[in-house]
C-alpha cells in the first residue's frame, strides 16, 4: 500500500482523510479513491476505464457497484501493476480536480521544448 500512497499524496493537492472509518485521498474535498484495507484501493475513475481495467487484467481490478451505479474499480495491490496503479489514480484525481489545476499539473509534466540546433548543424 505505502507506494500508492505515497503517489497518491504526491498529485497536486491531495490530501487524506477519514471516510465513514476508511481512509480517503481527495482533492479540494472530492474524493478521488478509498482505501478499504491495506491490499485493495477503491479508485473512482469513470465507466469505460473501470470495464477496461477488468477486461485487462480481471485477477487484480474488479468493478464496485453501488447501487445500480458502476461506482469504482477495486484494486488488489498484490496484483496490480504499479504503473496501472499511477495511471489509474492519475486519471481519478484529473476526474475529481478543478479544471485550472489539471492544466497546471498538465503543463508542469509536459516536455521542455528543445532548444534549436547550433547554427549550421542540422537533425536528421
Amino acid at each position: 500500500m505505502q507506494p500508492a500512497h505515497a503517489f497518491a499524496l504526491s498529485l497536486p493537492e491531495a490530501v487524506e482523510h477519514d471516510h465513514h472509518g476508511l481512509a480517503s485521498f481527495r482533492v479540494r474535498g472530492k474524493i478521488f479513491a478509498t482505501v478499504p484495507d491495506a491490499d485493495h484501493l477503491r479508485v473512482m475513475v469513470d465507466e469505460s476505464e473501470i470495464r477496461a481495467a477488468v477486461a485487462d487484467n480481471p485477477a487484480a481490478f474488479a468493478e464496485l457497484w453501488w447501487g445500480s451505479r458502476l461506482a469504482c474499480v477495486v484494486v488488489d495491490l498484490r496484483a496490480a501493476p504499479a504503473d496501472q496503479v499511477r495511471e489509474l489514480l492519475t486519471e481519478a484525481w484529473r476526474r475529481k480536480a478543478p479544471k485550472t489545476l489539471v492544466r497546471a499539473f498538465d503543463a508542469a509534466a509536459a516536455p521542455a521544448p528543445h532548444d534549436p540546433p547550433p547554427p549550421g548543424v542540422s537533425l536528421p
